[in-house]
């Protein structure tokens, strides 16, 4: 036999390319030296981790891992320390979570008198006449109640008396109530004298509440806040990018790698963009559209989704509104509320746009998510998006419909999530905060038949995504992590915590915050679990939340983040 080239050049050819597979194969970091749980199946922990630049090499053994070490590879000894595949914040919103930083936080408030204090300080400072800001009160979670309330809500007078010449607007934690004082009112054509503006206070799908004498309180609900927001400046552009950056280093202090933004408009597209473009976007976005906006969604629907190819920023989602949230009364029931005879909650959009969208959404690609809290507005949901299923077999192979929260359920919709193959995306914080009031707004059976439900639905075939829908809670997924697997507050309330047979194990919930949330972004095939293929993205806690006494995973804390095989949060040097 004659080769058609000299042996000296073939030997050569043989020994590049050996050279070149050696060198494509080289690891520039080795991460090994603590539990690394993986979420994958075929191996749940393994000793080490191969990492070539922004993809993982390896997962295995120590010695294994070994053969892609060279004298260049950074290695990492995480002494102890526990790793897992980098969190996934499952629903939330970036920019509040950013903006938040900037206003006046009151998620940790704890009366009236605390937020009337801090307006207070703030207007000190403030220019005459300029808004003051803030989000995250909520009356239910307050230990005194207010003198004068109604409909369980506080009323603006002493808020007004400390800020009578700067309008001021704080946003219920939930997002769906705000408070405002007399000046903001005032500025809105609102009256705070009985009789006055009354053919203003009347708004679909929202409620401005009211006292006896019809003086509005100062709180409006749902889509009533628009009567105040619309006069609130708009945000500087300096101010933007500031909240962008905020949200970016919050997000990898606390170990979140990828984040799914549930609504957002054209000025946040267009910032997405510009910082992708920039290389300033260290967080994987995963970014629906808000269904307000008709406009944009036509758009749209004619240029089809984007899935981006870096993994960086991917739009091929749609967020629709649909009810209100439970601590303001504005999550739709089937039936009254225990504690407000005669009131039901509210359609914030109505279901015939959420039948088209879903229609249209999926002949186009798109991925619907609705928001429901309440048990009507889960079962509206799941009605219309039924109807366009059915109607469009050949594009539903694959659809991945959520439902935003999916917090309170009739027992009879809870098969219907398998059935039609709708994820639910649960914030397990939000039992943390919720039930121990819940009970109140629902009744017992309620809350035992269908409130938080995640493990009746984990067992009937459909995966959860977990998150905090922060700035609505703080975006530590420590804390959410600890409230799937105890189901109590925060406090350790109650001893063995709330309807505990819906308990999600530990796997469950660190899959939730992993694996399953990259499948609800349909992101698994290459994120969400540490094997060879995947990125390169990891959390790194300071004890092995997987193991340790439940009583002390709260002590937890992110020790470091690693986004695209970079470190880009340490614990003490941030």
């Amino acid at each position: 036999m004659r080769f058609p080239y000299p042996l000296s050049l073939l030997f050569a050819l043989i020994l590049l390319a050996s050279c070149s597979k050696a060198t494509e194969e080289q690891a520039t970091l080795l991460i090994y030296g603590g539990p690394i749980y993986t979420v994958d199946s075929t191996q749940t922990t393994v000793e080490a981790v191969a990492v070539k630049d922004s993809i993982i090499l390896f997962a295995g053994s120590m010695e294994e891992a070994e053969k892609f070490a060279t004298a260049e590879t950074e290695r990492m000894d995480l002494e102890g320390k526990t790793m897992t595949p980098g969190l996934i914040e499952g629903h939330g919103h970036f920019m509040g979570l950013g903006v938040n930083e900037l206003n006046l936080d009151l998620l940790n408030t704890t009366s009236y008198e605390q937020i009337v204090e801090m307006v207070a300080e703030r207007v000190k400072t403030a220019e005459p006449g300029e808004w003051i800001l803030g989000r995250g009160w909520h009356q239910s979670k307050w230990d005194s109640i207010p003198g004068e309330t109604v409909d369980g809500f506080q009323t603006h007078d002493m808020l007004s008396a400390v800020s009578p010449n700067n309008p001021v607007y704080l946003s219920h934690a939930s997002g769906h109530a705000g408070f405002a004082n007399a000046k903001a009112m005032e500025l809105s054509g609102l009256r705070v004298l009985p009789m006055e503006g009354l053919d203003m206070m009347e708004v679909e799908g929202g409620e401005v509440i009211r006292d006896k004498t019809g003086r509005p309180t100062g709180v409006f609900n749902e889509r009533a806040q628009l009567l105040i927001t619309k006069n609130i400046p708009e945000i500087t552009n300096d101010q933007y990018n500031k909240a962008f950056e905020l949200a970016v280093k919050a997000c990898h202090r606390n170990g979140i790698t990828s984040f799914h933004d549930a609504g957002i408009g054209r000025e946040n597209i267009a910032l997405y963009q510009a910082k992708k473009k920039a290389g300033q976007l260290n967080v994987r976005m995963y970014a629906m559209l808000t269904g307000w906006d008709k406009e944009l969604l036509e758009e749209w629907y004619k240029t089809g989704p984007y899935v981006d190819p870096d993994h960086r920023l991917t739009f091929r989602s749609i967020k629709l509104n649909c009810d209100g949230a439970l601590g303001s009364r504005g999550a739709w029931l089937l039936e009254e509320y225990s504690d407000r005879p005669g009131h039901f909650g509210h359609e914030t959009l109505p279901m015939e746009f959420v039948k088209e969208t879903a229609i249209t959404g999926l002949a186009n690609g798109f991925q619907v998510c609705a928001h429901a809290i309440g048990d009507r507005a889960n079962r509206e949901i799941l009605d219309r998006y039924e109807i366009a299923i059915k109607g469009n077999p050949n594009k539903t192979t694959d659809h991945r419909f959520r439902i935003e929260h999916a917090q309170h359920l009739h027992p009879e919709d809870i098969p219907r999530f398998a059935e039609l193959k709708v994820i639910p995306a649960m914030q397990a914080i939000h039992l943390s905060s919720d039930r121990p009031w819940a009970i109140d707004r629902l009744g017992e059976k309620r809350i035992v038949e269908g409130a938080y439900m995640w493990q009746t639905l984990l067992e009937s075939g459909v995966p959860i995504v977990n998150g905090t829908d922060v700035p609505v809670e703080p975006i530590n997924p420590i804390a959410s992590f600890y409230a799937s697997v105890s189901r109590r507050t925060l406090k350790g309330f109650p001893e063995g915590g709330f309807e505990p047979a819906q308990k999600m194990t530990r796997e469950q919930a660190l899959r939730s915050y992993t694996l399953d949330a990259a499948y609800g972004a349909f992101e698994e095939d290459f994120k969400g679990s540490i094997q060879a293929g995947y990125l390169a993205d990891f959390t790194i806690y300071s004890q092995d939340i997987m193991t340790v006494e439940e009583s002390q995973i709260l002590d937890t804390q992110i020790a470091m983040t690693i986004f695209n095989g970079q470190v880009v949060y340490q614990a003490g040097s941030n």
